[in-house]
């Protein structure tokens, strides 16, 4: 959970682009954060991976298991797509080809890695209210549990809102090209409607998660 935390932010402001930054290195800099944050995530769960082609597979592991290695492809993909679009930081490396690739595949590998990392989120919110105090202190109070729901229902439905509003699916899909960020809307309601997004997503995937997990 250490690391998820500086991984989503991260992702949440590197998921604007260039757009937040004046001093143009800065993007390349917070990706190469990222990545040597991934590398770190990965050793710490080198166990998990390890036992992917061991023991056997039921519905919740099938799901963690997609959504765990779809992240890993699209980190792969970010990171390699990177290097090659680097103006800044792997200058040196003098890459010269390949850039109409890297551009496509570092803007569909960033927004199903954004989905993906929300997906993750999602599965593993009992995990997370659970060491934050959240769940306990909600159980105590029916009109809590109520409230909540009423909460995650008003922002899942916002968040759904802001997915087709910022045109992710289109991203999703590559019938946007290019990233187009709407500067009039500015940078506080990028942030709200992205955390809406992720909060939509780990909401359906806690749902679904619930659903595979409840009794027959």
């Amino acid at each position: 959970m250490r690391l998820e935390i500086p991984l989503t932010i991260l992702s949440l402001v590197l998921m604007g682009g260039n757009m937040f930054f004046s001093w143009t290195p800065a993007h390349e800099n917070i990706g190469v954060l990222l990545i040597a944050i991934w590398a770190a995530h990965i050793y710490a769960n080198r166990r998990w991976y390890k036992a992917i082609f061991r023991g056997k597979y039921k519905a919740f592991r099938v799901v963690q298991t997609v959504v765990n290695c779809g992240m890993l492809v699209c980190t792969i993909f970010l990171a390699v797509s990177g290097v090659m679009l680097s103006n800044h930081v792997f200058a040196f490396l003098e890459i010269e080809s390949g850039a109409s690739f890297a551009r496509t595949a570092h803007l569909l590998a960033s927004h199903w890695y954004f989905v993906f990392i929300a997906l993750h989120i999602g599965l593993h919110v009992n995990v997370i209210f659970s060491r934050l105090g959240v769940a306990q202190l909600v159980m105590k109070s029916r009109r809590a549990i109520v409230a909540v729901r009423i909460a995650v229902g008003l922002i899942g439905a916002y968040g759904v809102y802001a997915f087709i509003e910022r045109g992710l699916w289109k991203y999703l899909t590559l019938q946007q090209p290019f990233f187009f960020m709407d500067l009039e809307r500015g940078y506080v309601l990028f942030f709200v409607d992205y955390i809406a997004i992720i909060a939509a997503l780990a909401a359906a995937m806690y749902y679904v998660v619930r659903r595979i997990n409840s009794p027959k």
